[in-house]
């Protein structure tokens, strides 16, 4: 079930096209104060920090749902497989972020830090080369060597009015400041992806690329072992969701060959309480599995009852279906900023 933010944001509804137009006036004072803000970091009226090291930000101009975790996940191990020593600086909203890229790429400095300024600094002491931040297009205080923003392909056109009266965090022509536009689809056709991306390359003269966030295989949410998406088929399937755009997630879940598919959404970065869980156990009780994403995973399995069946998490990879030669040229300038960066490898301890 939608939020009632979502049902306002995109609902076609008279009820919702009365809301989004009683929320017109906030919206509009949200837009002046963000384009002001923007125009002051333009002409160099507020101060941007030069970090001690290279900077990738990778974030959206909406709230949430559009894969930024998977594809800071891809763009770490691209790195590392090129020889860099990356951290991860975000801010941590919720709790489950820190965890998540703990998981997807163990090994990986994570530093939170709502100061992204700071952040890269400690990153930095901690021995990185080079910073990946999470969720970072509009915290601009900090300078950054490339700029990736995510657009999601099933939402793309239906994305027009700023908070509160829509997702927006900036209007959608805050893109063209970006390096790299990633079109990123969950259930959207291939083709509609690339059609979106056309459209982005003509208007704002940003190269884009497309990104297909998959589902990759079944875990056990509690003791880690493997499953296979094959295990989902035909089968009655609880779908648990406290991330953005659930909706799309569950209809993955229906996609993978579910035969019955029981949801439950709670809102993004939701804090599951005992309570909650056992809500959920109870109405796992009449279906087969219980399935979420990992980042609900993370704060499910430490609250599950060991009586209780397991849940289940989808986990999920990024696959670059157009645009790779773009992400590696991007990437490449952070290989090669890291030279002018001092070293500080060793020195953490």
């Amino acid at each position: 079930m939608a939020s009632a933010f979502e049902r306002v944001w995109y609902g076609d509804s008279v009820p919702a096209r009365l809301a989004r137009a009683a929320l017109g006036p906030a919206e509009l004072v949200y837009s002046g104060a963000v384009r002001l803000r923007g125009a002051l970091y333009d002409r160099g009226v507020l101060v941007r920090h030069v970090p001690p090291l290279p900077v990738l930000a990778i974030g959206n101009v909406s709230v949430g749902g559009t894969g930024k975790t998977p594809v800071t996940a891809w763009a770490v191990a691209r790195l590392r497989e090129r020889g860099a020593r990356p951290a991860v600086v975000l801010r941590g909203y919720g709790g489950d972020e820190p965890l998540v890229h703990e998981a997807l790429n163990p090994g990986v400095p994570v530093v939170v830090d709502a100061d992204r300024v700071r952040g890269a600094r400690l990153a930095h002491a901690s021995g990185a080369d080079c910073v990946v931040l999470d969720d970072a297009f509009q915290h601009r205080r900090l300078r950054r060597t490339a700029d990736w923003v995510l657009v999601a392909a099933e939402r793309f056109e239906r994305t027009t009015h700023l908070l509160p009266a829509g997702p927006l965090r900036e209007p959608r022509e805050a893109v063209a400041r970006a390096s790299v536009v990633l079109v990123t689809r969950k259930t959207e056709a291939a083709a509609q992806a690339a059609e979106v991306a056309d459209r982005i390359e003509a208007a704002y003269r940003v190269p884009a690329a497309v990104v297909h966030l998959a589902p990759s295989g079944l875990v056990n949410a509690r003791d880690g072992a493997s499953g296979t998406l094959s295990d989902l088929r035909n089968q009655r399937v609880l779908a648990v969701a406290a991330v953005g755009a659930p909706e799309l997630f569950f209809a993955q879940v229906r996609a993978l060959g579910a035969r019955d598919v029981q949801t439950m959404a709670f809102r993004d970065h939701h804090a599951f309480t005992a309570s909650d869980v056992q809500r959920i156990v109870a109405a796992g009780r009449s279906v087969d599995m219980i399935v979420c994403t990992l980042k609900d995973a993370v704060k499910l399995a430490p609250l599950w009852p060991r009586d209780a069946s397991s849940p289940w998490y989808v986990s999920q990879r990024a696959d670059v279906e157009r645009g790779v030669l773009v992400l590696d040229a991007s990437l490449a300038s952070i290989l090669a900023a890291r030279a002018s960066a001092p070293s500080t490898a060793g020195s953490a301890g």
